[in-house]
């Protein structure tokens, strides 16, 4: 399949207008980010984030208004999938106040198996206690009742001792305590529970901006070999003009459209990673295309028309690998739920800002570097 055959469009007349749209995209993303800053998810951050799945819908205002009497600050609450919400805290531990009422909530579950169950706490800690029941039946029997109730549990298997059972105490315990007693007509499912300490957080961090730059930086090394160094260089800058005009993006769009309120996370990472090699894959193929240009047509010394030649020749591919590759996406975007949203968010943008920045970005860097030094290119 071939469109746009007969392409004939001055390309790099315009490159000017796109360095100043793009300029301007980046400088009110930098001030957003600024005033506003980033908003990081719990990858990143740390904190603890819950996700249920209520078997009756629950509004975003119930769930505040109930959240705000679990004693646990000032959550973040957002909708997750159908019936489904997230529950996000900043980074803090259970109380001892919390692990005593905790606590008295597990017991009065044991006697649920039997009013008259005979039990004793033989070891206790600030996230841990030890039960000891009358027999290795009663035990298992009891483990199944914590856990089919959301709770922590398991057998603590000594020698001889079949008695024992464990159960954690910790604070995203003790929010599901609270939301079954807030919540008694409507069951609700633990999706997944989060937990990330601020040190970790810090260290995910740092590794994530060294895995974006490594990768660039190994780009630059491949494509200066590839290409001449001026071709690798205005490749690496369209990288980073991708990634700051979708950050920019991100910042700006933040609290403005509903459902795009995203943060930026380890998923968020994974496809800033896969941005960067689809958009580079584009570059190359266009500098592929400029280099047979000026090989072929040795005796033509403008730059300026290879280049043009050379876009408006693969022009046809990056409509179609893009637009198909956009169509994917958008059925990410649309159909993906919460968990794939900010992933499919930011390769939709990276692909646009990909597609044109290989053209106005990239391409546009090598011919204003030629035009400046006043030098035939030539490999």
């Amino acid at each position: 399949m071939r469109i746009f055959h007969n392409l004939n469009v001055d390309f790099m007349s315009r490159r000017k207008m796109f360095y100043i749209l793009s300029s301007v995209i980046i400088v009110l993303g930098f001030i957003s980010m600024a005033i506003r800053g980033m908003h990081f998810g719990i990858d990143f951050k740390g904190g603890l984030e819950v996700v249920l799945n209520f078997e009756k819908p629950v509004s975003l205002n119930e769930m505040r208004a109930k959240a705000n009497q679990i004693g646990i600050g000032n959550p973040e609450i957002k909708t997750f999938g159908t019936n489904g919400i997230l529950i996000r805290t900043d980074v803090q531990n259970i109380t001892q106040k919390q692990v005593e009422e905790l606590k008295s909530y597990t017991e009065n579950m044991f006697k649920t198996l039997n009013s008259n169950i005979k039990y004793n706490l033989v070891k206790s800690n600030q996230d841990e206690y030890i039960y000891s029941f009358s027999n290795a039946d009663t035990a298992q029997k009891v483990v199944q009742i914590l856990l089919d109730n959301g709770a922590q549990a398991g057998r603590v298997l000594e020698e001889n001792n079949e008695t024992l059972v464990s159960v954690r105490l910790s604070l995203a315990d003790y929010i599901k305590m609270k939301l079954k007693n807030l919540f008694p007509n409507n069951d609700f499912e633990v999706i997944k529970v989060d937990k990330v300490g601020p040190k970790v957080g810090d260290e995910l961090k740092t590794t994530a901006i060294i895995a974006v730059a490594l990768s660039i930086l190994g780009i630059l090394i491949y494509l200066a070999f590839r290409f001449k160094f001026i071709f690798a260089l205005g490749a690496v800058i369209a990288l980073f003009h991708d990634v700051l005009i979708t950050l920019a993006v991100y910042s700006l769009l933040y609290g403005v459209i509903p459902g795009l309120n995203l943060e930026i996370s380890l998923t968020v990472l994974a496809a800033f990673l896969t941005l960067i090699g689809y958009s580079v894959n584009d570059t190359v193929i266009v500098f592929d295309r400029i280099r047979e240009q000026l090989k072929i047509y040795k005796n033509i010394d403008n730059l300026y028309k290879h280049i043009n030649d050379a876009i408006n020749k693969t022009m046809s591919r990056t409509i179609l690998t893009g637009g198909t590759t956009l169509i994917s996406i958008i059925v990410l975007l649309l159909f993906g739920g919460e968990v794939l949203r900010a992933f499919a968010f930011t390769l939709f943008i990276g692909i646009i800002t990909g597609t044109y920045s290989s053209i106005f970005v990239a391409s546009a860097i090598v011919l204003d570097y030629s035009l400046k030094i006043k030098k035939k290119i030539e490999f």
